[in-house]
Formats: structure tokens, C-alpha cells, sequence
């Protein structure tokens, strides 16, 4: 590896320095650094480099200015990678926004042709363009604000008004009616689809990275811990998977942990709704209380 002191992450031709320091110096100047080595690699090895799509995301709103290549690189607020809408603050409030205004718009088209297509026509129409707008990586965006959440319930009851004719039941009922969960419990299921592959072992090196598992010392019936993170704080820390992730696999029926097949798990989550999530989104706001 070119590149031996640096961290990198690459996928097809995409490439991705990164850094994490004490202090915002030594962070530009690892990217600087490791951003001219690539450059100059790219270049020794016949490949053409563009410096000039290079972008700089740090997390400081604060403007700062490095050059690579002699290409001068300002940092901005938000950054697309991979289809991701990457913020300064991760909260990914852009890139969810995004999403929404997307599925509002094939919703909008489903609302005109409603009337003219079947029950299965416009089922079929709501899960390939609406539901499946977030469908595309949300373990790393799932967790946004309660704002953003309600929008994304709004767009999915509309959806499920207009597939079943229906404009007088609740969202819930909606639900019941066409066996499906929200878009948040969705993603809580798929959460505990990877915590199964970590159990089984064939999670990526990433995913892996993300928890650590606890070694027991007797083998027991649940010989499978995932360390748990001690918070000390209200919300800092609360927000992540790696919080998370074994927080509800620790409430995850006893039934669902001794299936051994991946094949059978995801056949069987799909059942399963969490009604004592531990994240934001999931629990009551009171006014002047806070969330209980």
C-alpha cells in the first residue's frame, strides 16, 4: 500500500483520505498530505487525476483552506458520497430531506394516475418509487431528527391512503390493513439483520469495526454480548448504532436469537416491531418533561 500512514477508503473509482485527530492542524495536514501522495500516484501510474472535484468536509462549520496539487480546496457544510449526503455535524438532516422531496414527487404523479390503475398496480408503484426512496443505505442516515421522521411517516400514510382507497383510518390502522411497518421500523429491523451476521460471522470488516462483541466466560444458552456503551450524558452518544444496535438486540425475543440461518432470520424480523425502542424517535415528547 502507497499510502501506509494515511487512512483511505476506497470504492470502484472513488477515494476517500480521511482523518481523526486532536486538533483541526494536524487533520489538514494529514489530508494534505495523503491527498498529494494519491495525486502523485495516480499520475506515475497513467491515470488521470481531477484536484479540482477534491472536497474538503470537516466538523467545523469554520471556513478552512488547504491545497493538494496546488489546487486550492475550501470546506463546505455538506458533501455527496455514494449517493450520501454527507453533513459537517452527521446528522444527515440534507440527505433525508432530499429523499423526502424525491418520494413527494413520485407520490404527486401516484396521486394523478391513482384512478386509473388497480389495487395491485398502485402497490406495486408505491413500493418500487415511494417506500423504496429509503431504501438505499439508512443504517447510516436513520438516525435523524423527530422532524424528519414525521415527514417520512406523512409521505407513507398518504401513499397508503391512495393505494387502498382509504382516507379515514389511522396511520396505524393503515398499516394493520397492508401488513407493513414504518419506515423506522424498517430500519431498526435491518439494524438487527446486521447484529445476526456479526453473531454468525459473516458481517463486513466494517460492520465489525462498529461493535465489539464480549467474550463469556461459560457457555450459556445467549453465549452472543454485544458490548454496550455507557452514556453519561441526556443525547451525546445515544444517536449512533453502536449505541444502539445492542440495546435492542438485548430486547430482541429469545426466539429470535436461536435461528442460525440468516435466510430464516430475515424471514422471521420481518415480524417483529420494537414497542420499547430506546431511541429518540421512539419515545414520547411531553412538554416540559422532555422524552420519556
Amino acid at each position: 500500500m502507497f499510502l501506509p500512514n494515511y487512512k483511505i477508503v476506497n470504492y470502484a473509482d472513488d477515494n476517500t483520505p480521511y482523518s481523526l485527530k486532536n486538533n483541526m492542524k494536524d487533520v489538514i495536514l494529514d489530508l494534505q498530505n495523503a491527498g498529494n501522495l494519491l495525486f502523485s500516484w495516480l499520475k506515475n501510474n497513467g491515470m488521470k487525476a481531477n484536484p479540482d472535484k477534491s472536497h474538503l468536509l470537516l466538523s467545523q462549520t469554520k471556513e478552512v483552506c488547504t491545497k493538494i496539487y496546488n489546487e486550492k480546496i475550501v470546506n463546505t457544510p455538506c458533501e455527496k458520497l455514494l449517493g450520501i449526503k454527507i453533513d459537517s455535524k452527521l446528522r444527515f438532516d440534507e440527505h433525508v430531506m432530499s429523499l423526502c422531496k424525491k418520494a413527494n414527487q413520485k407520490l404527486s404523479a401516484l396521486g394523478r394516475l391513482s384512478n386509473l390503475m388497480t389495487f395491485n398496480q398502485r402497490k406495486l408503484i408505491m413500493n418500487s418509487f415511494i417506500t423504496s426512496c429509503f431504501s438505499y443505505c439508512p443504517l447510516i442516515w436513520m438516525l435523524h431528527s423527530r422532524k424528519l421522521n414525521n415527514c417520512i411517516n406523512k409521505i407513507q400514510e398518504r401513499s397508503l391512503r391512495l393505494v387502498h382507497k382509504d382516507y379515514t383510518s389511522s396511520f396505524n390502522e393503515l398499516l394493520r390493513i397492508d401488513d407493513s411497518k414504518t419506515i423506522h421500523q424498517r430500519n431498526l429491523q435491518l439494524l438487527m439483520i446486521e447484529m445476526f451476521k456479526i453473531k454468525t460471522g459473516i458481517a463486513p470488516v466494517l460492520i465489525k469495526e462498529i461493535f465489539e462483541v464480549v467474550n463469556m466466560p461459560y457457555n450459556l444458552r445467549n453465549d452472543f454480548k454485544l458490548k454496550s456503551d455507557n452514556i453519561n450524558t441526556v443525547f451525546y452518544g445515544t444517536e449512533s448504532l453502536s449505541f444502539l444496535g445492542p440495546k435492542l438486540w438485548s430486547k430482541l425475543p429469545e426466539e429470535y436469537k436461536k435461528v442460525n440461518n440468516l435466510y430464516e432470520f430475515k424471514t422471521k424480523i420481518k415480524n417483529w416491531q420494537c414497542n420499547n425502542c430506546p431511541c429518540r424517535m421512539c419515545k414520547t415528547y411531553v412538554p416540559r418533561l422532555g422524552f420519556l
